[in-house]
């Protein structure tokens, strides 16, 4: 089931999307966080639609909804619900994906994974500020 996501977006800022993404990159796991870069690389893309920007905020703002469908601190499902706002949004906008929003998503998710093995958290880049 794809939560709905058409209110969600009010939730959406970029600075909140860094923060959700950097307290919860163990616990969402790696393919939650790439395919959120993934659409905010999207979203930054000039050439990107308004309708598939409008999309991905969407998908973005339930992401960070600090309450949603199946709370994210259930260990294993709780960001299942989450997932699959992302995954129906990437479906929905996968004709604007490019490749340089994968490698720039790809470098993000090396950095937060690679922060967090070290125990500290990684800076705001600023692309998210």
């Amino acid at each position: 089931m794809i939560p709905d996501t058409s209110k969600t977006g009010r939730w959406y800022t970029a600075r909140r999307l860094w923060s959700k993404l950097s307290r919860a990159a163990k616990f969402a796991g790696e393919k939650v966080l790439l395919t959120a870069l993934i659409l905010f690389y999207c979203l930054q893309d000039k050439d990107t639609p308004a309708w598939a920007k409008g999309v991905i905020v969407g998908a973005l703002g339930y992401l960070i909804l600090p309450v949603d469908l199946i709370p994210d601190a259930i260990p294993g499902a709780g960001y299942s619900d989450d997932w699959g706002a992302l995954v129906g949004a990437l479906g929905a906008v996968a004709a604007y994906i490019k490749d340089e929003h994968k490698e720039k998503a790809r470098a993000q998710v090396d950095r937060l994974f690679g922060a967090k093995d070290k125990g500290t958290p990684p800076p705001l880049p600023p692309e998210f500020s």
